[in-house]
């Protein structure tokens, strides 16, 4: 994403939106758009259709190109947390579609390395590197080394796994995913690195905060605007790596 002549990127506000204390907001109630019950549709894709078809940010996402709505919440992030800088390496775990490896490339400029992984094929980026693999094994790190030619200065993850309705285990699924993240980004990162992750509302585990404590010298909790009010999501910001495991 382009900076302004004052070096700050530019405002991550949705067109038809006034920015409030507490983030973007609609400007005025705007009509909504409705579907007509198709048949064979369900009541839930029913209100999931609706719901993105009204969307300030799944329509913004269209108009500027981004494969995601998720990338307004890196950006969003990295305004607040300065995430992204000039020629940062920077991987991306469970990149797939690509939005915030785009995000990245723009804000980390025509000199970063971005390494984007998933088990799902992703349609090219110009810049970016995409690598297709699982990143726990250890062939897939080593491609991911490779590729940055050296250590990471920042691991993201928003990665999810398919909801189940339970609360209690819908955590305990996300955690492990942040943890399989968090052992990576342990292994790659240089001194100094960032790293970001999703977790549930209800807090991350105590032991996991413990690690994120003990190998970073900042760890903070974000809900960034452009996660939905009715989503439990929210993301851990831990930067400053010491690094290296005890």
């Amino acid at each position: 994403m382009a900076k302004t002549p004052g070096g700050k990127p530019p405002s991550t506000s949705v067109p038809g939106r006034q920015q409030t204390k507490g983030g973007a907001r609609p400007a005025d109630r705007a009509l909504k758009t409705r579907l007509r019950t198709a048949e064979g549709r369900t009541i839930g894709s029913q209100k999931w259709l609706e719901r993105q078809l009204n969307d300030p940010y799944v329509k913004e996402a269209k108009a500027r190109g981004l494969r995601s709505r998720a990338a307004f919440k890196l950006e969003q992030m990295d305004d607040k947390f300065h995430l992204l800088k000039p020629g940062s390496r920077v991987v991306d775990l469970g990149a797939a579609p690509g939005g915030w490896t785009q995000v990245s490339l723009a804000r980390a400029g025509a000199t970063a390395k971005v390494v984007a992984i998933d088990l799902l094929p992703v349609d090219p980026i110009p810049g970016a590197i995409l690598i297709q693999g699982d990143f726990q094994e250890a062939a897939a790190e080593q491609a991911v080394l490779a590729a940055l030619d050296g250590q990471a200065d920042l691991v993201l993850s928003d990665m999810a796994p398919n909801t189940t309705g339970h609360n209690a285990t819908d955590h305990l699924r996300i955690m492990a995913l942040a943890e399989l993240a968090l052992d990576f980004a342990g292994r790659v990162l240089a001194p100094g690195g960032g790293f970001v992750t999703k977790v549930l509302a209800g807090g991350s585990e105590k032991e996991f905060l413990a690690t994120l404590k003990r190998d970073f010298a900042v760890v903070r909790h974000a809900k960034p605007p452009a996660s939905r009010k009715d989503s439990a999501e929210l993301y851990v910001v831990a930067t400053g790596f010491r690094g290296g495991k005890a």
